[in-house]
């Protein structure tokens, strides 16, 4: 991707923030309208259900993973220069703050993207625990419990096992990997078929998986043409809903970059995703049982995506689409704990079918 024009007329931080804000509009827009949802996949998942929302989740997936590993292969995208990959990770912050996040996100009703997603349709219980999870990402950040999180991050790091890499750990050739990526989209259609999945809502589901390669490619064709070093980046949620509330909290002391574009993104194409398609409603608490839980929950994913290195989708789709070891530990504690926490506050219900598109709950 050739951004000499654009290099030329604008500062490198103004368009990493443009290029954030348009990936997190076709993520928004493409989630809302797919209903895609880590969560409702993950319960599921564990109630033997194999209908349209773990379909929907297996279709952003695939297309995430096998979007960035054609950039990888193709050359396009360095994989080795992201975060995930290029610096010793917390291996045992993955797995505690994996299991934190996917009990909150049982308990808010949804994942931090979900949330984002949520909010802004108008549903002010996201809106509230949005900004709960925002707080708390930024106290685990640098505020009051940067400490505790780094004491649990640095129990157990990739140092110790040699890298992050996966793909290098096991040996893979790049066949392989694509191949690989090809069986979790071919499951997606599988279910999606015996579900009844709506088209639009799989394509959907698609577009908002292909939000992250898209991001790969941007950042790291702005970093092989910028003077100053870039770092290259997927979408994730933790650290830039820290950033963004702290924007506004505090502007002066706050850098444009392509997590601070990628916040309101989000918010705006699901905006009008919702708009266009008549919505848009406004929703509240049903009490203050209910909004005690929603907050405790936001709170543990909060601090719990920022130990892990990423949320449901910055961990558990950018990361696994590189291949990162913290990654996949991440993901597989969030579904793990997700369908424990599930059963012990409702129980096993009894099996049903999942024909019907669902719209997304909170």
């Amino acid at each position: 991707m050739d951004l000499t024009y654009f290099l030329d007329r604008f500062s490198e931080p103004a368009i990493l923030t443009a290029g954030g804000f348009l990936a997190g509009a076709m993520f928004g827009g493409f989630a809302q309208q797919s209903r895609f949802c880590l969560r409702a996949a993950a319960l599921d998942f564990a109630h033997g259900v194999f209908g349209v929302r773990l379909s929907i989740w297996l279709f952003a997936f695939s297309a995430a993973l096998l979007g960035t590993q054609l950039l990888v292969g193709f050359g396009e995208v360095p994989s080795q220069e992201a975060r995930q990959l290029a610096s010793p990770q917390s291996l045992s912050g993955a797995a505690l703050g994996g299991v934190m996040f996917g009990i909150g996100m049982v308990l808010a009703r949804g994942c931090a993207s979900r949330l984002l997603v949520l909010s802004a349709t108008g549903n002010l219980r996201a809106l509230l625990s949005g900004l709960v999870f925002a707080v708390i990402a930024q106290a685990s950040l640098r505020g009051i419990l940067k400490p505790v999180r780094e004491w649990f991050a640095g129990l157990w790091t990739t140092a110790e096992i040699g890298g992050n890499d996966l793909i290098a750990h096991l040996g893979l050739s790049q066949t392989v990997v694509l191949g690989f990526a090809l069986l979790w989209l071919a499951a997606g259609i599988v279910i999606a078929i015996k579900a009844k999945t709506p088209l639009w809502q799989a394509i959907a589901a698609c577009g908002a998986g292909l939000a992250v390669p898209l991001a790969w490619w941007f950042t790291a064709s702005v970093a092989s043409q910028a003077f100053e070093p870039v770092q290259i980046e997927g979408i994730t949620f933790t650290g830039p809903s820290a950033d963004t509330l702290m924007l506004f909290l505090s502007p002066a002391q706050s850098a444009l970059d392509f997590g601070i574009g990628l916040v309101p993104g989000v918010f705006a194409g699901s905006f009008l995703a919702a708009l266009f398609s008549r919505e848009l409603e406004l929703q509240g608490f049903e009490g203050g049982r209910s909004m005690a839980r929603y907050g405790a929950g936001a709170a543990l994913m909060g601090f719990g995506g920022m130990l892990a290195g990423g949320c449901a989708v910055g961990a558990g789709i950018t990361g696994a689409s590189v291949f990162a070891v913290t990654a996949w530990i991440t993901l597989s504690a969030i579904w793990l704990s997700a369908g424990l926490t599930d059963f012990a506050l409702n129980g096993r219900p009894a099996k049903t079918a999942s024909a019907q598109p669902v719209v997304g709950t909170s």
